[in-house]
């Protein structure tokens, strides 16, 4: 029987988590010849867990508590390589638990990869339910990484990877920083689903304008040689066009050299070391049987 990990990082959202448990049971009910199993990577929580029932569609549901908070990137990436390492399994699910990677879309992501099983699908949103200066952001986001680096990159965590292709990032060093970021430069075959992004069940978004520019810039840093060889063609056509622009030339130039040390600094996230060495804030993993 085919066997897929669903793995969910989880800060605080006890409540957001126990909604989409209840219903990724009723998204996978129906597929009777695969067998499922739900990691939940606690972040150093500092609300304590409530009771958690297992769902009787997911054959096993485990919590692996981390010793010290490190952030959901580094927890997926934690995740991904703890699931490679420890389990056997056909492909792995990443999502979020706080339901704005929406469980409905399970069953697309499912459909996919049965179609095509040899290529992992990403979830490429089409719609977003942010605030219209996030959404505004947002754009402006993928144009520069266009730009900069040539890739777009429309998903998120959202996916469904098969082993294969867990294989190939789960020891590279900018999993430590984007995962959308690592998927995009390693696997260079990926389908993708169409994907609304949900509202968070409990509370208000984490994701600050801070975290949003880091976020940004950690996904344009994994591709940092394209970004440095670029702007040098840029800052060298900018020199030539001096004569027509005169000092809004300049003013290009000098907001190019600072993005590129932003770019640079972002990069210094990524370390294969602290990625290798992840498994050290392991604290214990319970298993939720009933």
């Amino acid at each position: 029987m085919k066997k897929i990990i669903i793995l969910i990082p989880v800060f605080n959202d006890w409540d957001s988590l126990k909604k989409v448990m209840e219903e990724i049971n009723e998204n996978v009910k129906e597929f009777k010849d695969i067998n499922f199993e739900c990691l939940v990577i606690n972040d150093a929580s500092t609300i304590d867990r409530p009771k958690l029932i297992k769902p009787n569609h997911i054959s096993t549901f485990k919590i692996i508590n981390m010793k010290m908070n490190k952030g959901h990137a580094r927890c997926n990436a934690f995740g991904i390589r703890y699931v490679f390492q420890n389990n056997e399994f056909d492909n792995l699910i990443l999502m979020d638990g706080d339901g704005e990677d929406r469980p409905v879309e399970i069953k697309n992501l499912l459909n996919a990869v049965n179609e095509k099983p040899d290529i992992s699908v990403v979830a490429k949103r089409i719609k977003r339910s942010e605030g219209l200066f996030f959404q505004l952001l947002y754009q402006v986001h993928k144009l520069i990484t266009i730009i900069f680096t040539g890739k777009k990159i429309n998903f998120g965590n959202y996916s469904i990877l098969t082993k294969k292709d867990v294989e190939k990032i789960y020891s590279e060093a900018s999993l430590w920083s984007s995962f959308s970021g690592t998927i995009k430069k390693n696997i260079k075959k990926l389908n993708e689903i169409n994907s609304i992004r949900g509202l968070r069940y409990f509370g208000p978004s984490k994701m600050s304008l801070f975290k949003l520019l880091i976020h940004s810039f950690s996904i344009i840093a994994v591709f940092k040689y394209q970004v440095f060889l670029r702007s040098t063609f840029m800052i060298i056509a900018l020199s030539y066009l001096n004569i027509y622009l005169g000092n809004f030339s300049i003013l290009l130039q000098i907001l190019i050299i600072i993005f590129n040390l932003l770019i640079f600094m972002a990069s210094l996230r990524e370390n294969e070391n602290n990625l290798i060495n992840s498994h050290k804030n392991l604290r214990d993993i319970e298993a939720i049987t009933h």
